[in-house]
């Protein structure tokens, strides 16, 4: 503003700035939010909409003091009415296509609630602010301004449209440059549409955020010791301790981490048993390091896994989940009619996930077959040594589990102290040690415990999981490599096992958004981050649409015509054009976050195309000609448009480098900066095309 119109309108836009936000913090503490990452960057990514209808009206106010003719006084009551109706137009149509996404369900909703509420609350405080302090704010500092009178037929702006816009909107003379010019831009749609096709532009929920740690679960098989799992977990702290971004890490065996945000939304916390372990990997500050958190867990899963495949062990490099909670990126539930079939399927489903290329980190649900050794008491001949069942018992679990047999009364001690019987552990590792032991028969002598027992060898029953009461087989899995979206690799498979016969002699049925109708059959559900996905891009566009559906009904009302709106939402499609071809640009992938800056450009695109058919309209009645006032429309609103668009640029400018709020950053910057050059010249010609032959019409009549 500064730039294009001067110091004292800069100041009073920044001014209307200052209030609108403080007022939007007092809103947003009276609506209950809190001072977190989403509230704060609902905050900034509103600053470049919020500050729209004090450019439109300041900018309009300079335009009448160069006209001449009025004293200031006249001048900003004409300028303020000349923009308030398309103004306050133009930010319900930008709280239409935001607030529909507070309604969101599932976990995104309140995860990204603030910036709806946020945006949509300080857009209304902004108007107001625009209508009644920045028309005062004008009258007192730009009373002594110097005024530079000119036409604006002779500005550099009308001579551009002039020779751009003039030759497409030439009645039938123009007719074929405007078929061109559509064309043109419907290619320039699908090609960006294209760019997602083609995995130029890569979907996915949310980025990875650069943390300053990451997890490393392992998973030893069922019946070895604490002291085999410790000696892994050794081996790999030794190998992180190598690494140079690794400050430091905590090991534990036979138990869980203490509970951090994986605990609590994947149950790591739960974790427990002499066959797993956990490593708390924490690196030094990002300042001080080149490589973000996932480039280093990238790094290292590699060199970890074949540590632990010396040992049999799976090793699973896990990071902070940047958003959704997940069990798993990449979950396969298998059903089927009994869990020894299910256990079989899901093996060979383990198969396809192993030989698909990019998924790392796999496991399942299965446990290993575990030995397990029943030791029975042979009654016949304990009764006749006169040794009871209880006796044995007994023995036997003092042995392993140890057992208080008398106490210690010392003078200075307040309790006693209990004198415990117990194994040592070494000794504990051999049954044949406990069955050494001696028992007395009823005879006095002194039997050992082999004697009165047998020794039967068997397998210990593998747990059984379920999910609304059907047993289900878990196969879980990761991404990793150049695509990095568990979407893409959920879909390789989905291919591969629709064409492959499973050990039950047909493919293996699948299902994407509900259970299985016949859990009976041998089927699976796909879970993990696509059903998330699925969820949010379902209620994000649903959202969309019904933003879309409220935007069109607010310009039906204010134009009274069902065709013009359609002509002014024109340039949300063009939104796509900068929109992919930026993510593709910058080498991002399209999140939750671009979804949210694509559904505010609707309202803020729409914005644009009010101001321009509510010029071209005014200037009609007033009886300019239509093609003269198409052309003038486009250079005296550029100004405004081409403001407002920066701004919000701006704004986004400011999250850009944050790993999660920088998809919504590249899509308002990208997707404002090609709409708007396309709406000054794509709404003109489109609403000439269609207005010439009825104006033509109703002068004949």
């Amino acid at each position: 503003v500064f730039f294009a119109l001067g110091y004292r309108e800069a100041f009073i836009v920044g001014m209307a700035v200052v209030i609108t936000l403080a007022i939007t913090l007092f809103a947003s503490w009276a609506w209950g939010f809190t001072l977190n990452r989403v509230s704060l960057f609902a905050l900034i990514f509103s600053i470049g909409i919020l500050v729209d209808d004090a450019i439109v009206v300041v900018e309009n106010i300079h335009r009448h003091m160069q006209m001449g003719g009025k004293k200031l006084l006249e001048a900003i009551p004409a300028a303020v009415d000349e923009v308030g109706g398309p103004t306050i137009l133009a930010t319900f149509t930008v709280i239409a296509a935001l607030l529909p996404m507070a309604f969101v369900t599932g976990l995104m909703g309140p995860y990204m609630s603030p910036i709806p509420i946020n945006a949509s609350i300080g857009m209304l405080i902004s108007l107001a602010v625009a209508f009644v302090v920045t028309p005062w704010m004008s009258n007192v500092v730009l009373k002594n301004a110097p005024v530079h009178a000119h036409s604006e037929e002779s500005s550099g702006l009308y001579r551009l449209f002039e020779r751009g816009v003039g030759p497409f909107l030439r009645e039938r003379e123009g007719s074929g440059k405007r078929r061109m010019l559509g064309m043109a831009v419907l290619a320039l749609i699908i090609a960006s549409v294209g760019l997602v096709a083609v995995k130029v532009v890569v979907l996915k929920m949310l980025p990875f955020d650069n943390k300053s740690e990451f997890q490393v679960v392992v998973d030893m098989p069922e019946g070895v010791s604490v002291e085999r799992s410790a000696r892994v977990v050794a081996e790999l702290g030794e190998y992180l301790s190598s690494v140079p971004e690794v400050s430091d890490y905590q090991a534990y065996a036979g138990t869980a981490a203490p509970i951090n945000f994986n605990g609590l939304v994947r149950q790591y916390y739960l974790r427990e048993g002499a066959n797993v372990a956990d490593i708390q990997v924490n690196l030094v500050h990002k300042s001080e390091r080149e490589r973000k958190s996932h480039e280093i867990a990238l790094a290292v899963r590699g060199p970890l896994q074949a540590i632990g495949e010396k040992y049999g062990a799976n090793v699973k490099v896990v990071e902070v989940p940047p958003g959704p909670p997940v069990q798993s990126p990449l979950v396969a539930e298998v059903y089927g009619l009994d869990y020894e079939g299910q256990i079989r399927v899901a093996k060979e489903l383990r198969s396809v996930f192993a030989e698909t290329a990019d998924i790392v980190d796999i496991d399942d649900s299965i446990e290993d077959e575990a030995p397990k050794r029943l030791v029975e008491v042979d009654q016949g001949k304990a009764a006749l040594l006169g040794v009871s069942q209880q006796a044995i018992v007994g023995a036997l679990a003092t042995v392993l589990s140890g057992e208080d047999t008398s106490y210690l009364h010392g003078a200075g001690v307040k309790f006693p102290l209990p004198i415990r019987l117990e194994f040592p552990v070494a000794d504990k590792a051999s049954l044949d040690a406990a069955l050494r032991l001696r028992l007395r028969a009823s005879d006095g002598a002194l039997v050992p415990l082999s004697e009165l027992v047998v020794v039967r060898e068997a397998v210990r029953e593998r747990a059984i999981y379920h999910k609304d009461l059907l047993p289900v087989v878990y196969v879980t899995g990761d991404m990793a490599g150049d695509l990095d979206s568990p979407l893409y690799g959920m879909l390789d498979m989905v291919d591969t096992l629709g064409e492959r016969e499973f050990a039950h002699g047909e493919p293996l049925a699948q299902s994407f958004i509900s259970p299985p109708e016949n859990p009976y059959d041998y089927s699976t559900k796909w879970d993990g981050e696509w059903q998330v996905t699925y969820e949010t891009f379902r209620d994000m566009g649903i959202a969309y649409g019904v933003g879309l559906i409220m935007i069109y009904l607010l310009v039906v009302a204010q134009f009274r015509s069902y065709v013009v709106p359609l002509i002014i939402m024109a340039p949300i499609p063009l939104t796509i054009i900068g929109v992919m071809p930026g993510h593709a640009l910058l080498g991002m992938q399209f999140t939750a976050t671009s979804m949210i800056g694509m559904i505010a450009l609707a309202g803020i695109i729409v914005r644009n195309s009010i101001l321009l058919v509510d010029f071209i309209n005014q200037q009609v009645n007033e009886g300019m000609d239509f093609e003269k006032a198409v052309i003038n429309s486009g250079a005296v609103r550029a100004k405004p448009i081409v403001l407002t668009g920066v701004a919000a640029m701006l704004g986004a400018f400011f999250i850009l480098d944050d790993p999660i709020f920088s998809g919504l950053a590249v899509s308002l910057i990208f997707g404002i900066l090609v709409s708007t050059v396309l709406t000054l010249v794509v709404i003109p010609v489109m609403y000439y095309a269609f207005m010439y032959k009825r104006l033509d019409t109703l002068r004949e009549a």
